[in-house]
């Protein structure tokens, strides 16, 4: 077991390579956080109805004092795996170690066949796993799914319409399946969090005078050719961020401190007024951020994005 040590730096961060997560914005996004937190390095509660792979919540937990915070997502699987490294980090770490140790030892080509027999054990997993009552089988889920996303081609997690994740093998030399300083970090991070599944009007209820909330929602597609939204079976549509707007308007009416990112439409049509017109009234803030997910390396790089806050 490797010692948690003061000269670990840059932990916690992320556990998953997660499509949309907010690595390259941070900066961006803590220059905009309120001024009162700026100040004192105190976050009193912070709400997360999108959390992903939580980049935006390791983050203000390395570099702020977070008194209590709720992590909500709609997909199942990656909650079950949050509240693995919550109550039981140390047996998941030895499933992964033992997963990597005999991943590595194979030649490329079983390294392929392996992959392809722990994806179909995720799958048909799906049918028979509750995801409503923890039990020992969740250790081995929440395994699964870290070493598929370490393995798998551009290390992103993808499902299809049944929710069966279908991503490919990727081809990497010396993947680290378990890296395990940062999931003992990640462990001591969800502490005095409660995690939950569900849709992201669930955070009305933990809202209330001066929360910090950050929205972060599957990014509305830049063009005809980039629909990566489906993060879980249900997607998120145009529909969808009209009622994440109305949701915004309706927790802005509490005094609470509200920060969303999304895409800017502006970056393919500059006539496109689509969040400028659905947040008409806040601030509106275009940052750079990159773009590192793509199957096409052409089409990753610096593009702009939106920071809009009710503050």
């Amino acid at each position: 077991m490797v010692k948690i040590s003061s000269k670990n730096f840059k932990v916690p961060r992320p556990f998953l390579k997660w499509a949309g997560g907010k690595t390259q914005l941070l900066l961006e996004l803590e220059k905009r956080l309120p001024q009162s937190i700026l100040n004192s390095g105190i976050i009193e509660k912070y709400v997360e109805p999108f959390v992903g792979g939580g980049a935006m919540f390791f983050f203000l937990k390395r570099n702020y004092q977070v008194k209590h915070s709720i992590l909500i997502d709609i997909n199942p699987e990656l909650i079950l795996t949050y509240r693995v490294l919550q109550d039981d980090h140390l047996k998941l770490i030895d499933k992964l170690n033992d997963m990597e140790d005999e991943h590595l030892r194979k030649s490329e080509e079983s390294r392929k066949e392996n992959y392809y027999h722990i994806r179909s054990l995720y799958n048909r997993q799906m049918d028979v796993i509750d995801y409503d009552k923890y039990v020992p089988e969740w250790i081995h889920r929440a395994a699964y799914l870290i070493f598929l996303n370490k393995t798998c081609f551009n290390g992103l997690f993808r499902s299809n319409s049944n929710g069966e994740f279908n991503v490919p093998f990727g081809r990497y030399k010396n993947p680290t399946i378990c890296d395990e300083v940062n999931l003992q970090y990640v462990h001591q991070a969800l502490k005095k969090t409660e995690l939950l599944c569900a849709d992201f009007t669930r955070a009305e209820e933990f809202i209330e005078k001066d929360t910090l909330v950050y929205l972060d929602p599957p990014y509305r597609p830049l063009n005809s050719t980039s629909h990566f939204t489906r993060y879980s079976s249900e997607g998120f549509d145009d529909e969808d961020q009209m009622k994440l707007a109305k949701f915004y308007k309706k927790m802005d009416q509490n005094g609470s401190n509200l920060i969303l990112s999304n895409s800017d439409p502006k970056n393919h049509d500059i006539n496109d007024n689509f969040f400028d017109e659905l947040y008409n009234g806040y601030n509106i803030q275009r940052v750079l951020a990159k773009r590192n997910i793509n199957s096409k390396t052409s089409r990753r790089g610096e593009i702009k994005e939106l920071i809009i806050r009710n503050y």
